[in-house]
């Protein structure tokens, strides 16, 4: 998409969560590099939340690995229409 800031806008992403990729996947915002488990997981729970975000592009993330560099310890959070965030799961 051309106009990634304004997917983002319209789905009430938090510009501190923000990240690469924006999808929406029935019904949830899934930003960032989000591990597919989670998102089975997010889908199963169907927690009252807008979405799941990983925010930046933390090394040992979904399409972030490096065979140069140890995979770093990141947080999968959730966020909700206020912009609040609690972590889902920490990786």
């Amino acid at each position: 998409m051309a106009d990634l800031p304004s997917v983002k806008a319209e789905h009430a992403v938090p510009r501190q969560l923000e990240g690469c990729h924006t999808a929406v996947v029935d019904g949830y915002v899934v930003e960032g590099h989000v591990p597919a488990d989670v998102i089975r997981r997010l889908l199963e729970e169907r927690p009252d939340v807008i979405g799941i975000a990983v925010p930046g592009m933390p090394i040992g993330s979904p399409g972030m690995e490096s065979p140069d560099r140890p995979a770093e310890h990141y947080e999968i959070l959730t966020f909700d229409e206020e912009g609040q965030t609690t972590v889902y799961e920490r990786r």
